[in-house]
C-alpha cells in the first residue's frame, strides 16, 4: 500500500469524528484544549506541513493565537486535509527532506508524523465526544513500530509527548499507541 493512502485513510476516519462533534467546548484528554482547540491544532498542523512540503513559509502552530476554524470548523478541517494530501502526493515528496516542528526529516518520516498525530488526536477527539474511532488495527500497528523506533531520536526538549504509560500488551493497538505517547487509555 502507498503510505500516503494510509494517511488518507486516517484523515477520513478523523474527518468523520470531526463531523460528529456536537459540543465544540467539551474538554479533551489534552487538558489545555477544548474540542475546538484540538481540531484547530490539527488544522494548523496540516497547514504547516502542507506549507513545508510545498516549500512555502510555514505558520503558527499555537492554537491559542490562531483560529483556523472560523464559523465552519468541519469545512476548515476538510480543506486542510485536502491540502495536506495534495502536498504529500506531489512527485518526490516522500524522498525529499523537510523542516517540520520535530526537526529536519525525510518526507516519509513527515508522513508518519502526521499519521501518528492524527491517530492520537483522533483518539482524543473520540474520547471527548463519545464517538468510536475507526482506525484500522494494522495501520495503527505500523505507526506503533514507527513511533517506538523514532522516540529515542527526539531530543527531550523537542518531544511533544509525555512519558509512556503502561498498557497491557494485548490491549487494542490504538490504546497501545496512545500509551506509548503518554496518554492513559483507561
Amino acid at each position: 500500500m502507498n503510505p500516503v493512502d494510509d494517511l488518507a485513510t486516517v484523515l477520513e476516519s478523523t474527518s468523520e469524528l470531526v463531523a460528529g462533534v456536537s459540543r465544540w467546548d467539551a474538554p479533551t484528554p489534552c487538558p489545555e484544549w477544548t474540542v475546538r482547540e484540538l481540531v484547530n491544532h490539527l488544522v494548523l498542523g496540516h497547514r504547516l506541513f502542507t506549507a513545508a512540503l510545498r516549500g512555502d513559509a510555514g505558520g503558527s502552530l499555537d492554537p491559542r493565537t490562531s483560529d483556523a476554524l472560523g464559523d465552519y470548523p468541519v469545512a476548515a478541517y476538510r480543506d486542510a486535509v485536502a491540502g495536506l494530501l495534495a502536498a504529500f502526493r506531489q512527485p518526490g515528496v516522500l524522498e525529499g527532506t523537510f523542516e517540520v516542528p520535530a526537526g529536519t526529516v525525510p518526507g516519509i518520516a513527515a508522513l508518519h508524523l502526521r499519521i501518528v498525530e492524527e491517530l492520537v488526536h483522533g483518539w482524543d477527539l473520540a474520547r471527548a465526544t463519545g464517538q468510536e474511532p475507526k482506525f484500522e488495527d494494522a495501520l495503527v500497528e505500523r505507526e506503533i513500530a514507527f513511533s517506538a523506533a523514532r522516540l529515542a531520536d527526539l531530543p527531550a526538549e523537542r518531544s511533544p509527548f509525555a512519558a509512556p504509560v503502561p498498557v497491557a500488551e494485548d490491549a487494542p493497538p490504538l490504546d497501545r499507541l496512545v500509551g506509548l505517547l503518554g496518554r492513559s487509555p483507561n
